[in-house]
Formats: C-alpha cells, sequence, structure tokens
C-alpha cells in the first residue's frame, strides 16, 4: 500500500482512470465476469466501468440498506434503491465496486446480500478510495488511492450529468 495522499488533492477522473486499467487488467481472463456496484457512488463507477469494458449487460447495482449491521440504530435512509441484478452470478467472478472504503461493514453486507442472488466462483473488490479504518478484514483488490481523512470527514463521489465525478470532504453527520 501506498503512503496517503491529503484528500484536498484528489481528482476524481484522474482515480477513475487509473481503477478502470487496474480491473481491465484484473479482470483478464477472469471465468464469467460481472460487475455489481454498491449503492450510489459504488453503482455510478460500475456503470461507467461496465460501459467503458463492454459489459454493460453484466452490470448490476446493490443496496445493502437492510443487510447492514447497524440497520436497528440507523434505521433506513432516505434513499433506498432496488437491488437490480438482472444475470446469474452463481459460478461468476464478480467485481464488488464501491466508492470509499473504510470500516468494511458496507462491503460485508453487500457480499452477504449477493450471496441471496447465487454463489459466486469469486468475488473481487475495487474501491476508488480506501480511507483505512477498517473494522473487519476487509481489502480491495483493486483501488485508486489511499487517502488520510479525519474521522468527523467524510469523502463524498459525486457525479454530474454528463457522468464526470468529483470528490468532496464534508463533516460526517453519522
Amino acid at each position: 500500500m501506498s503512503n496517503p495522499m491529503k484528500p484536498s488533492g484528489l481528482d476524481a477522473e484522474a482515480l477513475y482512470a487509473n481503477l478502470l486499467q487496474q480491473v481491465k487488467t484484473g479482470l483478464t481472463g477472469a471465468h464469467d465476469p460481472c460487475i455489481v456496484g454498491i449503492h450510489s457512488g459504488g453503482a455510478w463507477l460500475a456503470e461507467r466501468l461496465a460501459k467503458d469494458l463492454g459489459m454493460t449487460a453484466r452490470c448490476g447495482v446493490l443496496d445493502v440498506s437492510f443487510y447492514r449491521d447497524d440497520y436497528a440504530k440507523k434505521g433506513l435512509p432516505a434513499e433506498v434503491k432496488p437491488t437490480h441484478i438482472t444475470f446469474d452470478v452463481a459460478g461468476a467472478t464478480v467485481l464488488l465496486v464501491d466508492d470509499v472504503l473504510y470500516t468494511g461493514r458496507t462491503t460485508r453486507a453487500a457480499i452477504n446480500e449477493l450471496f441471496d442472488y447465487g454463489r459466486p466462483a469469486r468475488i473481487m473488490l475495487a474501491a476508488l478510495v480506501d480511507r483505512g479504518g477498517r473494522q473487519l478484514p476487509v481489502a480491495a483488490d483493486f483501488v485508486a488511492a489511499t487517502v488520510k481523512v479525519d474521522q468527523c470527514e467524510a469523502l463524498r463521489l459525486q457525479r454530474n450529468d454528463a457522468g464526470q465525478f468529483t470528490l468532496t470532504i464534508e463533516e460526517n453527520h453519522a
């Protein structure tokens, strides 16, 4: 793992290009690959990766709201989206995509939900940014940058109408 970057210097489009190259190389020769993004930032990244890799027919989205271990404490977010996976994941190589890897709890919830759709042969994890602070033993196979962010701050991926990404730092109200 490289030295953490300062968040102020993050160019989300350059990070995406880095992640795309890693994923392209990493999926070469993978058995029956598909891409599944975690709502919302991971879903945006997954959709763009699928388009750039010619895999749009094998791209899906998960909303892990009901699978989180803190569901009872946090309740439902205001914007729950339906999970949308229209292909068979059983026996497939699934590229699970999230925007920011932090505690590992969202990844755990996504894997639990993914298994409701079948048993993949392999699950690989891609994240645009890894901010450390793991509470579960989760590591990304592909990550564009490792950054240091204060615990009271959150990294937020945003997408404009043209599909371009930006990353901002916001005060964490969770």
